[in-house]
């Protein structure tokens, strides 16, 4: 016969053997069975190449932020502008914070379930089903603490998914910095090319105007009898010429403004400018430096979200070799129980459960080995991806250093054409008024020196697209860029509360 003093007695012992065999359950669940990381070894050259490389003495384009970089101080407003407000950066946010929430969903699952539970119920059993012959109404109260189904992590299938969740966190937030580089890049490239617009309609309405006053020396002329009808109708044909690049220009600014607006996220308020020191003031840009090309591999955000995403696969390999091995769960429960409800609390009512299970999979039809495989193709995809992305990040650099190089040799060579067109054009004029020549060679070099300005204004505008391209290819700023508010959660780790590139 069991007394309460023996009944005690078992009861401790079974719980001081329980809780240190589940105790060594839980830290067994630290291993995790996923393949070693080691980051793929990509082939790149020493250099970007010949010639390529900028002077030593330029900034660094990861650490050289953005304001440093693009010091025009209208083109920084609407950097600062869309960043606010731009809505692929608001989406590329939300996207961290929603791989946020399900990191922390994922990790809680490492964790025991702990509820609180309260039952009460009284019920009557009729005399003919009771076994007294009689009918009897009973009570039970019941008050405790419960774990419900809490999976032992003993071959660290939770660890693996818990690693993967992580790791889907950091490459969301690598693209977001990527986003938000691009994006910086974009409004750049943007602003420029409204400049450039800004300045070609400059040139082409002085020249218009230029154009309308030789038409009104040449009407007078040819009232006096002094030009022929064929001469006034060719500087006709120069005027239209002109106010035809003129509109053709407004219609092109207006499309660069509306890009611009969108990618702001709001109208950006930009007067054109009127000076041509004001447009020489937007054409100087911060010398860089480029590094080496394994420097990348620490400087591009989207490398290093394809890094974390590759590790992420990784972990995944590490959960499906675990579906094999058995699953291991408890449930259980520690309280009192009464069936009347003064006597809950008595301390001879204590009431506890203690249900471990394991089951092992013995026939799945395949299904588990089915997602080891998929497991494996999705690394083996994520290799390859990772080793493309660096490839293309090398060919972004090397295309524009070697853009920077020849496009500025381009600038030089085309100002020197704009100088001797520009001389071709006051000697024709001179040659004409001198009888020396016919007004057609007026017309001629008048073309060209139109074509050569506006040439010139589109290859510089070339070259500074180039070091826009550059400074986005190499990362830059990508160490001063901010970091993605984040939910108030108490389940991100340190680690992972500010990410960074591995």
């Amino acid at each position: 016969t069991w007394t309460p003093a023996t009944t005690s007695s078992v009861e401790r012992m079974l719980i001081s053997r329980l809780i240190p065999l589940a105790s060594a359950l839980l830290l067994a669940g630290c291993a995790s069975m996923a393949p070693s990381y080691e980051r793929p070894a990509v082939p790149l050259p020493a250099q970007y190449g010949a010639g390529m490389a900028p002077a030593a003495a330029a900034a660094a384009a990861a650490a050289l932020e953005w304001r440093g970089y693009f010091t025009d101080s209208a083109l920084q407003r609407l950097i600062e502008q869309a960043l606010a407000h731009n809505h692929d950066l608001r989406t590329a946010v939300l996207r961290v914070q929603e791989a946020q929430a399900a990191y922390g969903i994922q990790r809680s699952a490492r964790y025991p379930t702990l509820g609180l539970s309260a039952e009460a119920a009284r019920a009557r059993t009729p005399a003919d089903l009771s076994l007294t012959g009689h009918a009897i109404t009973a009570s039970q109260f019941q008050v405790g603490l419960g774990v419900s189904s809490w999976e032992l992590d003993f071959w660290g299938r939770l660890a693996s998914l818990n690693e993967a969740a992580l790791q889907s966190f950091l490459a969301t937030d690598a693209a977001r910095r990527a986003t938000t580089l691009s994006l910086i890049a974009q409004v750049a490239d943007t602003y420029l090319g409204l400049r450039e617009v800004d300045e070609r309609l400059r040139l082409a309405q002085e020249s218009a105007a230029s154009q309308r006053e030789s038409l009104r020396i040449f009407t007078r002329r040819f009232e006096v009898g002094s030009a022929s009808r064929l001469e006034l109708t060719q500087v006709q044909t120069l005027v239209a010429q002109a106010d035809s690049l003129v509109v053709q220009l407004q219609q092109l600014r207006d499309q660069q403004a509306h890009a611009l607006d969108l990618l702001l996220g709001s109208p950006a308020e930009l007067p054109p400018m009127q000076t041509p020191a004001q447009a020489e003031a937007v054409w100087q840009l911060t010398p860089m430096q480029a590094g080496l090309p394994s420097e990348l591999l620490l400087q591009r955000p989207d490398l290093a979200a394809a890094e974390h995403q590759l590790r992420a696969a990784n972990a995944q390999i590490g959960a499906a070799r675990a579906a094999f091995f058995p699953s291991i769960r408890l449930t259980a429960f520690g309280g009192t129980a009464s069936n009347e409800l003064d006597g809950l609390f008595k301390g001879a009512n204590r009431a506890w459960s203690f249900a471990p299970s394991l089951s092992l999979p013995i026939f799945d039809g395949g299904r588990n080995q089915a997602n080891l495989d998929l497991a494996e193709v999705r690394r083996n995809l994520a290799v390859v991806q990772y080793e493309q992305a660096v490839q293309a990040a090398f060919r972004d650099v090397a295309d524009a250093l070697s853009a920077r190089r020849w496009l500025a040799e381009q600038v030089q060579v085309q100002r020197e054409a704009l100088a001797v067109q520009r001389e071709r054009a006051r000697l024709s004029r001179l040659a004409y008024d001198n009888g020396a020549t016919s007004f057609l060679d007026v017309l001629d070099a008048e073309r060209s020196l139109i074509s050569a300005a506006q040439q010139l204004v589109q290859t510089r505008r070339a070259l500074l697209a180039s070091q826009v391209a550059l400074y986005r290819a190499l990362g830059g700023g990508a160490q001063a860029l901010p970091d993605a508010p984040l939910l108030a959660s108490p389940t991100l780790p340190a680690s992972a509360a500010a990410p960074t590139a591995h």
